[in-house]
């Protein structure tokens, strides 16, 4: 299973040129499209959320991972082993978090060149190849070097800001594990906690542990970006109490 995450959004013809790379490299494989409006141009809010989301995903799954603002220019190419699954995509800190939350990690430089390289687009030309390899169980040990360690890491731990708004206005965050008890606000207002959405009445806020795990602010039946102007990298104040 070949799994996409990228901040391509879906009205360009940036996905469909990577699938077709796909296609032609590993036909057989399942091709799951994950998320393509991850923040544009944010490798950072990426990292969080393809940490949180990753482990839905059956051992070895290829996430073939594109948040990558530099592309074209020195940054590496990597490959990461961990929690049993690959990760391919740029030396930016987008593959960090999920590294450095697993004991299993391992790490490569890709040192392969195909043909042909857009200077705008490794996606397609560069990691799709390399994810499609794997998917189909050839690692080319040719094209590819052991490192220690990623050029680029985010802390791992919580962030506590806002990193995605879904298309109903629910803002996520960074933070994981928040107990019912804590005191949450953001935006100059204090959440109350509802285990969903029908907790709260229509047209008010609340805050939940997701379906993956992290603190999500929202509104019943309304956005709780529109209502509470949030917006990604908005802070998020957590307060536990024990």
């Amino acid at each position: 299973m070949i799994v996409l995450f990228t901040d391509f959004g879906v009205r360009d013809p940036y996905v469909g040129q990577m699938k077709a790379r796909l296609a032609e490299h590993a036909p057989t494989q399942l091709v799951v499209d994950l998320l393509h409006e991850v923040p544009d141009f944010n490798p950072h809010a990426g990292a969080h959320l393809l940490a949180a989301l990753a482990s839905g995903f059956p051992s070895g799954s290829v996430f073939l991972a594109v948040v990558d603002p530099g592309v074209g220019t020195p940054r590496d190419a990597v490959v990461v082993m961990a929690g049993g699954r690959w990760f391919v995509g740029p030396d930016n800190g987008l593959l960090s978090v999920v590294a450095a939350r697993h004991a299993d990690t391992r790490t490569w430089r890709i040192t392969w060149l195909p043909e042909t390289l857009s200077p705008t687009f490794h996606g397609r030309d560069l990691f799709a190849p390399i994810a499609a390899d794997i998917a189909h169980g050839e690692f080319s040990t040719d094209k590819l070097i052991p490192i220690d360690k990623l050029n680029v890491e985010f802390d791992a731990g919580d962030l506590a800001r806002v990193i995605y708004i879904d298309h109903y206005g629910n803002a996520w965050t960074g933070v994981r594990g928040v107990p019912q008890d804590a005191h949450v606000s953001a935006a100059g207002e204090r959440f109350r906690h509802g285990e969903s959405f029908g907790f709260a009445g229509k047209g008010e806020g609340l805050w939940l542990n997701n379906s993956v795990g992290l603190l999500e602010l929202a509104v019943n039946r309304g956005s709780a970006a529109a209502v509470f102007g949030l917006k990604v990298g908005d802070p998020v104040q957590v307060q536990r109490l024990n």
